[in-house]
């Protein structure tokens, strides 16, 4: 005989395979809901009574009783009289249903949704579209008006609603956008307060080439949102608004082309010319979005975003607006990780431009995301500049952004904040903070590239810290976001961070051998092979000659410099070394009394400690003071390994040297 399954999906019922069976009246449907409800455990019959009745009649505890018997009667037919019921049972004060786990739609809908959770992407959709299929109508839906029913119904509601956008979302992100409209259609005629229907539906719409509907829905969204609730979209509709106004390749269909780079040069290209040339403001900050993309790609398009980027700035300038000048600056929010600009001329244009337009933005509270995008840009393009208003800006920035409790301004503004945490040695923990936070915010609100780079900014911070074991885990972590997500300039820094770690095993044990050494220089030079033409001069030069004297040094072996590489901004710290080695000391000690600090960047450490090794030799005591009491803080770290790219090795050994040196 068929077993009992039973429906709270729509209206109560109970059947036995095809056939449905008789439950009488209301009350009688209304104690089998309870008793499902309870998933299995005992009702005791005086809270039956209490939810049956608002004023129970005097004998309602005999009538819960009859209507329990009637039941039995229905579920259990051939059940002989005085055996004891298996389905509907006394136990105790009260009754349980022992249906089984798949009996009951409700159940098996939610073990469905689970499952699907667990399966691989391609096959959860049509799981979804089978669990999705259980229902009939309003869950428990003759007593919607029930206190007892109200928390489940609500909770079974809530989650067929993201089921539905749970399978949009797999259905968008495989490739078949077009699946996912009409649902999301359906589904959005019922529940126009879901946001993320919303976004999903418009993200859909332009996935399948119909930009101008998908425009149309975000516009439909925020009047209904306006006029049935009294509020503004939320971030991720207004970030997708921007992005498909900027035709932003993150959010093209998956399986693209690979040449992104190149679609994205012809895109900014035709931007370029269409606006800022032409001087057309409505279009300007699109093209700063498409620069924005272009620049993530690496190589050529980061070049070109940085060529195209000051024009753009300029044109919005002379349009008068401070406003739209203030967008335009604070929308070139390209995530970075490394604290030393790549064109310092523009940097300082840049950030010129972006303290004119906050001197003249209006005060109002309404101008404050601008002004904080506009403060995040100061710090951000004041990276590796030794001055007090990178670091306020930063700070500022932050104060508003969380004021604001904006997830996309607040990732840019500790982007600011990040880049101004190098003002002196040992700040790897509040670093590795601010990766924390990053990868959070991007976890949480999708921002994919923000995410990456938590990861990065993580990668440093623990490998400073000596936990590269954390560190690797970013590493992953960071690699596997760029290649689901195209951005190639990530392998970069993770191919350095693998040639640290060389660098750290051949150190890692005394009298390492030569072979160590060689492989540790093998992997650095390897990764500086990355860097040609990935378009960042400032990650590139002189990394890879500076690598390799940390590594010498970081062993015990001599400083060896070859005064004829390009030493790039790190020369004035070689030039000492290739001195001594010509024995033209008197040179090399007045070379070191002429170094300047080390800039505040993520190389702050690995300077200080080519300064102390210099001071060693030259056995000048005034530097060793000097030297000592700025890695000092650092105590306990890998001296360079902030950078996630190199390391002179620990600083407790440097520290323990020189203190040594002192005492002689």
């Amino acid at each position: 005989m068929d077993a009992v399954t039973f429906g709270v999906l729509g209206a109560v019922t109970a059947g036995r395979g095809p056939h449905p069976l008789a439950l009488k009246g209301p009350r009688h449907r209304a104690v089998l809901a309870r008793l499902i409800l309870a998933r299995r455990r005992v009702v005791p019959v005086a809270r039956l009574v209490e939810d049956l009745w608002e004023t129970p009649p005097p004998r309602a505890v005999g009538a819960v009783r009859t209507f329990v018997g009637d039941l039995r009667r229905a579920l259990e037919p051939d059940r002989p009289s005085r055996a004891p019921a298996r389905l509907l049972v006394t136990e105790g004060p009260g009754y349980a249903l022992r249906a089984a786990p798949d009996a009951v739609d409700a159940w098996r809908f939610e073990a469905a949704v689970a499952e699907a959770d667990r399966l691989p992407a391609a096959q959860a959709p049509d799981r979804l579209r089978a669990a999705l299929g259980e229902w009939r109508g309003p869950a428990y839906a003759e007593f919607g008006t029930e206190d007892w029913a109200r928390g489940e119904r609500s909770r079974l509601t809530e989650l067929r609603l993201r089921a539905v956008e749970r399978r949009a979302e797999l259905l968008v992100e495989l490739g078949r956008a077009a699946e996912a409209v009409p649902d999301l259609d359906a589904h959005l005629t019922e529940h126009p307060w879901r946001e993320e229907s919303w976004r999903l539906l418009a993200l859909a719409l332009y996935r399948t080439g119909r930009q101008a509907d998908a425009l149309a829905v975000l516009r439909r969204a925020r009047g209904l949102l306006a006029g049935r609730l009294g509020i503004d979209p939320g971030p991720r509709l207004r970030r997708l608004e921007a992005g498909i106004l900027a035709q932003d390749p993150e959010l093209d269909p998956p399986g693209e082309p690979a040449d992104a780079a190149a679609r994205l040069w012809t895109r900014a290209t035709e931007a370029y010319d269409r606006t800022v040339a032409a001087g057309a403001r409505a279009r300007l900050e699109s093209t700063v979005g498409l620069l924005r993309s272009l620049a993530v790609t690496g190589g050529g398009g980061l070049e070109a975003a940085r060529e195209h980027r000051m024009a753009a700035v300029r044109a919005a300038e002379e349009t008068g607006d401070a406003d739209l000048a203030a967008r335009v600056i604070g929308a070139y929010d390209v995530p970075a990780n490394w604290t030393r600009s790549d064109d310092p001329e523009l940097a300082r244009r840049i950030v010129e431009a972006a303290e004119r337009t906050l001197a003249v933005l209006p005060g109002a509270p309404s101008a404050d995301a601008a002004r904080c995008r506009l403060l995040a840009t100061v710090a951000l393009e004041s990276r590796g500049v030794r001055s007090p208003r990178g670091p306020r800006a930063a700070a500022e920035a932050e104060d508003i952004a969380r004021r604001l409790d904006d997830p996309a301004l607040l990732a840019f503004a500790l982007n600011g904040v990040f880049m101004q945490s190098c003002t002196r040695a040992g700040l790897a923990p509040r670093r590795d903070a601010i990766g924390a936070e990053l990868v959070t915010l991007g976890l949480r609100h999708g921002l994919v590239n923000h995410e990456v780079l938590g990861h990065l900014i993580r990668l440093q911070a623990r490998a400073a810290l000596a936990d590269l074991t954390a560190a690797d885990e970013h590493a992953r972590a960071a690699d596997r976001l760029a290649e689901r997500h195209e951005r190639p300039l990530v392998a970069v820094f993770t191919a350095w961070y693998r040639a640290l770690r060389e660098a750290v095993s051949a150190g890692s044990s005394p009298g390492s051998s030569g072979s160590s050494q060689d492989s540790a220089e093998a992997a650095y030079r390897s990764a500086a092979a990355r860097l040609d033409g990935a378009g960042m001069p400032g990650l590139e030069r002189g990394l890879l000659p500076l690598a390799l004297l940390g590594l010498r040094l970081s062993l015990g072996r001599p400083a060896r410099v070859d005064p004829g590489a390009d030493w790039g901004p790190y020369r004035p710290w070689a030039e000492p070394f290739a001195l001594l080695a010509e024995g033209r000391d008197t040179e090399a000690r007045g070379a070191l009394r002429a170094l300047p600090e080390p800039p505040p960047d993520l190389l702050y450490e690995a300077l200080c400690c080519a300064e102390a090794a210099l001071a060693l030799a030259l056995g000048d005591r005034p530097a060793l003071r000097r030297t000592y009491d700025r890695l000092l803080p650092a105590a306990g770290e890998l001296a360079g390994a902030g950078s996630g790219l190199l390391t002179f090795g620990p600083v407790d050994g440097w520290l323990a040297a020189i203190r040594r040196a002192l005492e002689e």
